[in-house]
């Protein structure tokens, strides 16, 4: 460098603190609530072992399916688990799908090749039709929990109405939250007239009945997943309202925000860059809780019969079941043991980020 030179030299502004993770800054802050839920074992233990059996369910098709998941036929692989293959594929003499079940199937597969069937070899749906007695069956070797009173798998139905709870409530949640801390922002952010009326609007809404509606629309259209997720939605939203209009109401005077505006900010950055985060807080904290209520939900409504379509694989049916068929106890203590698990998991999980995000809290 010149020394004569009157040209200010090069400084390094010193990091901004915190380490990065993924690209993404991991602030003090975040480190100290993400240490408080780790010390937190009950919490985050039961995280771990709910994330293992999403995911788990995610492959169900993999783990309990009346179709092997690969076969190997004349030097060629085939998936039937993933793919519709027909039974001239392997031989056979009819063009449609092939019964892997069926003794010339196999047979024929058998002869040049070999099948891997995986653990519990029977769909949510598949009927059995070779019980030793009676239907519902209790367990044995072959079926673990036994069987419903139409003679299917209760262990299959159990992996499948898990994935749909599960992928129901996250939706749901997901859903809700995001049309709920829209409003909750608007609503605080610019308060006034806009606040008043949508607090009133708000206030007739929740009063509608939710199970009416939905006996009157069950009889007028056929539900379905997706018919039950958007019904639904019209209400849950408004769970997440009140606790991020609260916040937008206390920060949207604060200096900084004031000084966002005259330096011409838009409103849309205020909002979303800037006062939002202060909000999340209290959302996140009753997240995994609405998680559970919308598992609830669906779990409620499946029970009284204006859930999924009959034969879909559901805990609130087996629960039914169970009810219907007190002789079969396996029936009522299968979903009910499901049922709790998965509640208990996320309501550990839930404590847990509630006590991460207190600064009151402090675990040894």
């Amino acid at each position: 460098m010149n020394p004569d030179s009157t040209a200010a030299p090069d400084v390094a502004l010193p990091p901004l603190p915190g380490r990065h993770f993924l690209g993404m800054r991991i602030t003090p802050l975040t480190e100290r609530r993400l240490a408080n839920f780790k010390r937190n074992k009950r919490g985050f233990w039961s995280l771990w072992i709910f994330v293992v059996l999403f995911v788990l369910s995610l492959f169900a098709e993999m783990i309990a399916n009346d179709k092997p998941v690969v076969v190997y036929f004349d030097g060629e692989v085939y998936f039937p688990f993933a793919q519709e293959y027909p039974e001239t594929a392997f031989g056979g003499e009819f063009a449609t799908e092939a019964d892997y079940r069926d003794p010339f199937v196999k047979d024929l597969i058998n002869a040049k090749g070999w099948m891997v069937w995986p653990p519990i070899p029977y769909a949510y749906d598949t009927v059995i039709k070779d019980l030793p007695g009676p239907a519902p069956s209790p367990p044995s070797l072959d079926n673990w929990l036994g069987t419903d009173d139409q003679g299917r798998d209760v262990v299959a139905r159990m992996i499948y109405g898990f994935r749909i709870s599960v992928l129901f409530g996250l939706l749901l949640t997901t859903l809700s939250l995001v049309i709920g801390v829209t409003a909750g922002a608007v609503q605080g952010y610019f308060g006034g007239r806009i606040d008043l009326f949508f607090q009133r609007f708000m206030e007739i809404w929740s009063g509608m009945p939710q199970l009416y509606l939905l006996i009157i629309l069950a009889s007028v259209v056929t539900p379905s997943f997706w018919w039950i997720l958007g019904l639904m939605l019209l209400f849950t939203w408004m769970g997440f309202v009140g606790g991020v209009r609260a916040e937008f109401l206390r920060a949207r005077n604060f200096d900084f925000v004031r000084a966002a505006r005259a330096l011409g900010v838009s409103d849309t950055v205020i909002m979303f860059k800037h006062v939002l985060p202060n909000a999340m807080v209290v959302t996140l904290t009753i997240l995994p809780f609405a998680l559970t209520g919308s598992i609830t939900i669906l779990t409620s409504l499946d029970f009284l019969g204006f859930g999924l379509p009959a034969g879909s694989p559901s805990l609130g049916e087996l629960l039914n079941q169970g009810k219907n068929n007190i002789q079969a106890p396996w029936l009522g203590f299968t979903a009910f043991f499901s049922l709790a698990v998965m509640l208990s998991l996320l309501v550990f999980v839930g404590e847990a980020v509630r006590d991460a995000f207190d600064p009151r809290k402090v675990f040894k």
